[in-house]
């Protein structure tokens, strides 16, 4: 079933082109017709162990129970920040959430509007109210770097197999990089590095659904950076 998944991969279909007819389940962004599984949008095909879905090839990001995310602060109340994670109904953050003992009504003595932090989605629920938490490691707020935002939908091929072309980044410039399930990547090392690293990424959101994209991307970097040390910490 995993040659099936990676051969499928970037098998862009439409709306009621047939995914499987095997018995297979539906996943997301697809439905059951006669005992047969259809894309109900535009996207690309993929397949995991026995479900079939749709991954959409553009749109808003829609949480998933368990995503990391990077989101910025754009409102603040007495007991929880509202952050803006690029989905399209906001995402309230408790202070019950937070790393900090918080009083009520001292939420903007941790975080302002215009911060940007890492976060991980806790839940949604039927109504589409958000949970998340800044309680998990790793989360935290984000100081220096730059941000990159990119579709949703590129994020798998961003982070690739088992996370080998996040990781072949990651060695080749030597920077750190946080990968937000939303389509917002987070990049900090030296400026040309980071300006490297940032040119790879756009590399693989335009060229997304080609092929050998790994080994032309590792190409691009070791022809800007000829040289490095990898002894920066890992994130």
């Amino acid at each position: 079933m995993e040659k099936r998944s990676a051969r499928n991969a970037r098998e862009v279909v439409v709306p009621g082109d047939l995914l499987d007819d095997s018995g297979m389940n539906a996943g997301s962004n697809a439905y059951v017709h006669n005992g047969k599984v259809y894309a109900g949008i535009l996207g690309v095909k993929n397949v995991y162990h026995d479900t079939v879905g749709v991954i959409p090839l553009g749109g808003r990001y829609m949480p998933t129970t368990g995503d990391t995310v990077i989101g910025v602060i754009e409102d603040i109340g007495p007991s929880n920040w509202l952050v803006n994670i690029n989905a399209p109904y906001p995402a309230p953050l408790h202070v019950n959430e937070v790393p900090w003992k918080v009083e009520f009504g001292d939420t903007s003595k941790y975080l302002n509007v215009g911060n940007v932090v890492m976060l991980k989605i806790l839940m949604v629920d039927e109504s589409k109210k958000i949970q998340v938490t800044m309680k998990d490691s790793g989360l935290r707020r984000i100081e220096g770097g730059q941000m990159v935002e990119m579709s949703h939908s590129k994020v798998s091929r961003v982070i690739g197999k088992s996370g080998s072309m996040i990781q072949m980044i990651k060695n080749l410039t030597d920077c750190r990089i946080f990968v937000g399930q939303n389509g917002r990547i987070w990049i900090d090392g030296d400026d040309e590095n980071a300006s490297v690293a940032v040119e790879a990424i756009k590399i693989i959101e335009k060229e997304a659904q080609s092929s050998n994209l790994t080994e032309r991307v590792e190409n691009f970097i070791k022809n800007r950076l000829p040289q490095k040390d990898n002894d920066r910490e890992e994130y």
